[in-house]
């Protein structure tokens, strides 16, 4: 089949959502450098001037397309909006390949969250992404064309812990949605769809999530274990170029994938066995230590709500 292993952006129309930074930009730059035709959405349009200038600094040929389109991506008609715009440039034939790296994270107590922080936790986790997946499998249908479906989902998308509850409901139904999908497209064998779990990355919005990350989430999740855009962007690509279903880049994350699989398709027979396997033993002793760290915050944790106001 079309997306079975080892696919080629060169020549390909590749979408790529949140493609002004971070991620997004790096698998922007992935994709020209490969000799793909790239459309990079974003909201503000000053970044994406800046990156749309480097992208064109690194193109393969000189007859790649590279454009950048401005818009938000938090509802159904604007997600639709903005994929025709950039369909528009390549005669309305949809994209080859949709790759949704829009998203954003405010980690912080579930006591002190509003309904805002919650409503607003799966808008930026889920939503962004799901209302471009809605409509980019629409219109590769209609036009019966192949493409590849590429969202970007998070560890705490296999698992979670203290300080994400606005956050991992949403990686986890994009997990969720990737794994329907999964079952659902095969209607239609020349559409995949691909899922990334990565670890931290370490771009703007990460220093951004660390204004509201409680103190206890900031020690277990670890800035030594993040890794840089380029590292994550070359495992997402490549995940997707070798047509695996859900892709993992990093050790913990591959024990969580494995151990929490389902039926969702192997990577390696042996790999996933050894990591299963491992998992029974290592999970367990991870989320001790993780439990061990919340119950050691506990007094910290009343101090804090006491100077905030929250008891009566």
């Amino acid at each position: 089949m079309f997306f079975t292993k080892n696919w080629n952006p060169d020549g390909h129309h590749c979408y790529v959502t949140g493609g002004s930074t971070g991620l997004g930009l790096e698998v922007a730059r992935l994709l020209t450098q490969k000799g793909a035709h790239v459309s990079i959405v974003a909201r503000n349009q000053e970044r994406l001037d800046q990156a749309l200038s480097q992208l064109k600094s690194e193109r393969k040929y000189p007859g790649q397309q590279l454009h950048a389109y401005s818009f938000s991506l938090y509802t159904a008609a604007e997600s639709a909006a903005a994929l025709d715009a950039a369909c528009t440039k390549h005669g309305g034939n949809s994209p080859d390949a949709v790759f949704t790296c829009a998203g954003a994270a405010r980690p912080m107590y579930f006591v002190e969250m509003t309904e805002e922080d919650l409503r607003r936790g799966m808008d930026d986790a889920y939503w962004v992404q799901a209302w471009t997946i809605f409509s980019a499998v629409k219109q590769m249908v209609r036009q019966k064309r192949k493409g590849r479906l590429a969202m970007v989902s998070s560890v705490v998308g296999y698992m979670s812990f203290i300080g994400w509850a606005s956050y991992a409901p949403g990686k986890q139904a994009l997990r969720g949605l990737a794994d329907t999908l999964q079952s659902e497209l095969m209607l239609y064998p020349d559409i995949s769809i691909h899922i990334y779990f990565p670890p931290s990355i370490l771009t703007p919005g990460f220093e951004a999530e660390n204004k509201t990350k409680p103190k206890v989430t900031q020690e277990i999740d670890d800035a030594d274990d993040a890794v840089t855009p380029d590292i994550a962007a070359h495992a997402f690509l490549h995940g997707v170029q070798k047509g695996h279903a859900h892709i993992t880049s990093h050790f913990i994350a591959n024990l969580f994938r494995a151990s929490t699989r389902g039926v969702t398709p192997k990577q390696n027979w042996l790999m996933d066995a050894i990591y299963d396997m491992l998992a029974y033993f290592v999970a367990p002793i991870w989320r001790l230590s993780v439990d061990r760290r919340v119950r050691a915050a506990r007094e910290e944790h009343r101090a804090h709500l006491q100077k905030q106001g929250f008891f009566d």
